[in-house]
């Protein structure tokens, strides 16, 4: 018996159809139309009993309130502390010292307090020079009666360990007051 390759090739297409049908002929019983579960359960979900949803709470009705704030202060407007009630401790403190807005401002003005540094000291003809670092890393010439920091602060005292000054802030009322403060030399 000889078969040619030919017959093998033209059996090949009817081999795989009956392959095909043998594989969906055993899968056909899993999908069986017995639906009686299905049909049990839908029974049953009927038969419960079935109970009304209760009602949803009433809501009471909010009371409005109106804010009428025709007679109160301006919550954005700056309030002035200036306009003093006779006797009051502002009024009294506004014969006390006040800071000279009319002078020309000098350098170390322009810088805090807190950020100038103390780093020597010169003399020269009987005069105290102290030598002091700004932020910027500048270094400025001072003696007595200049005025360095933010607060209006006048040098003095200067000598060989710190620079000893009055500064004129304000009291918080509308006043001044005056303080003291130092800048110590800084090794």
């Amino acid at each position: 018996m000889s078969t040619s390759t030919g017959e093998i090739t033209r059996n090949r297409p009817a081999t795989a159809r009956l392959l095909i049908l043998v594989g969906v002929a055993a899968l056909l019983p899993g999908c069986s139309s017995d639906m009686s579960d299905l049909k049990q359960f839908v029974d049953q979900a009927r038969a419960t009993e079935r109970r009304p949803i209760p009602k949803l709470p009433e809501l009471k009705p909010h009371e409005t309130f109106a804010y009428a704030a025709d007679e109160l202060r301006d919550p954005f407007e700056a309030i002035a502390f200036n306009q003093a009630k006779p006797g009051s401790r502002s009024e009294r403190s506004t014969g006390g010292p006040q800071p000279d807005e009319s002078r020309p401002r000098e350098p170390l003005e322009g810088f805090p307090l807190d950020s100038l540094r103390m780093v020597g000291v010169l003399e020269q003809q009987e005069a105290m020079w102290a030598l002091v670092r700004a932020s910027d890393g500048t270094i400025h010439r001072v003696t007595e009666g200049n005025y360095l920091g933010q607060n209006h602060g006048r040098i003095s005292v200067i000598n060989e360990n710190q620079v000893a000054l009055v500064e004129i802030v304000p009291d918080g009322l509308g006043g001044y007051q005056e303080r003291r403060a130092s800048l110590a030399l800084s090794e």
